[in-house]
């Protein structure tokens, strides 16, 4: 069935994910999710026992996108794809979620420090009679930090609503030698994945 308009719903607090899609004229309801509170999150971020970094984002993202889909049903909202994400930063197969305080991040920063990370970002989207998701993986290298770049970078609101603990659109990008993947998707959303998966959906991009 196709969607009665061509607006989407988004299940996703990130004012970068809203940008992006902003950025290639794609209309969109911001569907927010309960992250805290009384009862608890709508859908939980930890990680399983044993789980690996790929099959975090993959779960997350498509437990955030059935949940925002239930919702709409229950609510007899209007027929549209909904679209969730999730992003992790990992190294050494761990998972660097978002630094709660500047200890986290400073530790965070100085293990990315002159290494290779990944960034990775799973996308999810539902809609009548479809349902996928995918996870772009990107590279990136960061410089040599010092500890005088870091407590300045940790002393601003930047690492702190980040996956890794840095954001590639801010003045962290003073920190990368390279990157190798999407650098929508180190921000937050694969562009040409979604847009990819969107038009699946039913959405009538050009």
């Amino acid at each position: 069935m196709k969607p009665v308009d061509k607006k989407i719903y988004l299940a996703s607090k990130s004012p970068r994910r809203r940008e992006l899609l902003r950025q290639v004229g794609i209309d969109f309801e911001l569907l927010l999710l309960r992250s805290d509170g009384p009862r608890g999150a709508d859908v939980t971020e930890d990680v399983l026992p044993g789980e690996a970094p790929l099959d975090y984002v993959a779960r997350v993202a498509r437990e955030k996108a059935a949940f925002a889909a239930d919702l709409i049903s229950k609510r007899r909202m209007a027929p549209r794809p909904v679209l969730s994400a999730d992003t992790t930063v990992t190294i050494d197969g761990q998972i660097l979620g978002k630094p709660a305080n500047a200890a986290e991040a400073t530790a965070m920063l100085q293990q990315l420090s002159g290494r290779t990370h990944q960034v990775l970002t799973a996308i999810a989207v539902e809609a009548a009679g479809f349902s996928a998701q995918v996870t772009q993986v990107s590279e990136v290298r960061f410089g040599v930090l010092t500890p005088a770049a870091i407590a300045a970078y940790c002393a601003t609101p930047e690492p702190y609503d980040k996956a890794g603990g840095y954001g590639i659109q801010g003045p962290a990008a003073a920190f990368i030698e390279h990157i190798a993947g999407s650098h929508s998707g180190i921000m937050g959303l694969p562009i040409y994945e979604t847009v990819q998966l969107l038009r699946q959906a039913g959405l009538p991009l050009p």
